[in-house]
């Protein structure tokens, strides 16, 4: 069976949050771990889907993975500027993994930007740990941008966004 993305439908928003949610917490990137409040965050698909594009990976009925694409600044947005779109919360279930899910939310979000007017520009943030996907934005053409680097949480010295960015 293949792997579609699309738009999360409201009663997949749970599995959505919960799965993004595990995804963080099981790959240790919650500096607080259980009571990081970016929890809330990662489980609230249906705020995201209000100012952005929630998109999942589906395999049949199944949701493997799902990211939210910005795509033209707003409340959702963390470094976008004018002319950028913006990938968040991408996660693919631990059981998943490997499959592709996370390489084609990549790609749909890089190819929705190409449809968004005046976009010339897609930008995210990863945690330096965060290595795989590192190398998963790499394979589609997105390099560093260590000017663009920045700290969530100012009052905390050792929190490091690293920032990539892919020309269209």
């Amino acid at each position: 069976m293949d792997i579609v993305i699309r738009r999360a439908r409201p009663e997949e928003y749970a599995t959505v949050g919960e799965l993004t949610a595990q995804a963080y917490l099981g790959d240790g990137l919650l500096d607080f771990g259980e009571s990081d409040e970016y929890l809330g965050e990662l489980r609230d698909v249906a705020k995201r889907a209000a100012a952005a594009d929630a998109l999942v990976a589906v395999e049949g009925a199944r949701v493997l993975g799902g990211v939210t694409f910005v795509p033209a600044g707003g409340p959702m947005a963390d470094i976008a500027r004018s002319g950028e779109a913006e990938v968040r919360m991408l996660a693919v279930a631990r059981e998943d993994r490997g499959r592709g899910a996370g390489a084609a939310l990549v790609h749909a979000c890089v190819e929705r930007a190409r449809e968004v007017d005046g976009c010339v520009r897609v930008v995210l943030s990863t945690q330096r740990t965060m290595h795989a996907a590192h190398r998963l934005y790499e394979r589609f053409g997105f390099t560093r941008c260590p000017e663009r680097d920045w700290n969530p949480l100012p009052d905390i010295d050792d929190i490091l966004l690293l920032t990539y960015e892919l020309t269209l």
